[in-house]
């Protein structure tokens, strides 16, 4: 597909202008090679990249930038890099004086170089050596902030290029996190119907299936991907980067971001206050994708309650607390902030309880979810394992109040009566 057709500005027919403010794109062998186009007026050219990164495709860059590089910060942490206040404050003093960022990585790397850079008032460039998330085109950083998971919105990278031999050549395990990514747009496209529905949140259809059919497109090819296939590399690639440019129409995360991501931000903040291990994003992503959907079929079975049970505030705090520990704060006054907890929405759930059963009914089922991990070499067992029942289902009930977005966690909370937060009426 020819994914330059999408920037730029397209009228839509929900009515908004729908924009994408990226340049160029290009995933293709010898991808690098237009860097040096891109660069030409520009006089002072920083990189980032990470000991991995750097091995897989920053020599190279360096090496076609020549006399405009001023600057290459390495980071090399004694585990993950983790975008937080410390790793973009050594960002910040790498790039000083730079008027070009250019990024040689994936995830972690462009959160950060999107946000520097942004914050710097330059543009950046991401040079991506993993077909491994969706954030790539998106004008988002997600950092870690005073241990809070927060979006930033920033700006797009000014091009991205992707050289689809160093794609292929991957960790096999970044390559299944891209793959669980796109799979969990099944969970966030119906939540977001879901929200349209119950808060009458903005929803645009064209976007929702420009998106849909990049999960299309992608999950015939798991298979493919773990024989490292260049040219189902490629097609993953262009999925994730046109999702990008689907969230970048929508000015928002919503088309690619929903519960499933609110679960997988629920490991990734609880494992590093903890100190326990946690999943690349694309795989909790992929698992979180399952568990939710089997909220989605009890929520069918079950259907909305004749009594619904009272929220206790009591009772939550303490669960947020206990189980947040010193990030617990940021994620009380983000709720109280909302006042989502205070708001019911009972009238509105019984209501529209036919159209809410609808939208559930529309995501694919548990063990369509099921054959697709294991399809792409995920096993639900080692997702158990990691985290063992008990934090698996402390997500269900506390990651929702990580973010301000409306999903199915909040439905099957508040319809709950097994909500640790609940009481009977």
């Amino acid at each position: 597909m020819n994914i330059n057709e999408l920037l730029g500005k397209h009228p839509c027919s929900c009515g908004r202008t729908h924009a994408c403010a990226i340049a160029q794109v290009h995933i293709e062998r010898g991808a690098v090679s237009h860097l040096k186009e891109l660069c030409e007026n520009f006089e002072t050219v920083a990189v980032a990249a990470d000991h991995n990164t750097y091995a897989a495709c920053g020599e190279q860059v360096c090496s076609v930038l020549g006399e405009k590089l001023c600057s290459t910060k390495i980071f090399q942490p004694k585990g993950l890099l983790v975008p937080d206040e410390t790793s973009a404050a050594e960002l910040f003093q790498s790039a000083s004086g730079a008027d070009l960022i250019v990024g040689v990585g994936s995830g972690v790397i462009q959160d950060l170089c999107k946000y520097v850079s942004y914050k710097m008032g330059v543009p950046y460039i991401i040079v991506a050596t993993a077909p491994s998330m969706d954030g790539y085109a998106s004008t988002g950083a997600a950092m870690i902030m005073n241990r809070m998971k927060v979006t930033y919105s920033c700006h797009v990278p000014m091009a991205i290029l992707a050289d689809t031999e160093v794609l292929k050549n991957a960790p096999l395990e970044l390559i299944q996190s891209g793959f669980g990514d796109i799979l969990g747009k099944y969970s966030c496209l119906c939540d977001w119907q879901l929200s349209h529905v119950v808060t009458d949140e903005y929803f645009c259809r064209e976007i929702f299936d420009l998106t849909m059919s990049m999960v299309k497109q992608t999950e015939v090819l798991a298979k493919k991907l773990l024989a490292r296939d260049e040219e189902s590399v490629k097609t993953l690639m262009e999925a994730l980067v046109v999702v990008g440019i689907a969230m970048s129409y929508a000015e928002s995360s919503r088309p690619a971001s929903g519960s499933e991501h609110h679960l997988s931000h629920f490991f990734e903040i609880v494992g590093l206050i903890c100190g326990e291990p946690y999943f690349l994003h694309g795989i909790d992503v992929a698992y979180s994708a399952y568990v939710t959907q089997c909220l989605r079929e009890k929520m069918i079975e079950n259907g909305i309650p004749k009594v619904f049970p009272k929220f206790c505030r009591s009772k939550w705090e303490k669960g947020v607390k206990q189980i947040y520990k010193q990030a617990a704060e940021g994620v009380l006054e983000l709720q109280n902030g909302l006042g989502w907890h205070e708001q019911s929405l009972e009238k509105i759930y019984r209501e529209k309880e036919k159209e809410i059963t609808s939208v559930l009914q529309s995501a694919p089922k548990s063990d369509i979810i099921l054959a697709q991990l294991k399809n792409v070499g995920l096993d639900l067992d080692a997702f158990v394992k990691q985290y063992g029942k008990e934090k698996i289902l402390n997500a269900v009930w506390y990651a929702k109040d990580l973010k301000d977005r409306y999903s199915v966690l909040w439905l099957f909370g508040a319809v709950s009566p097994a909500a640790p937060y609940s009481q009977p009426q």
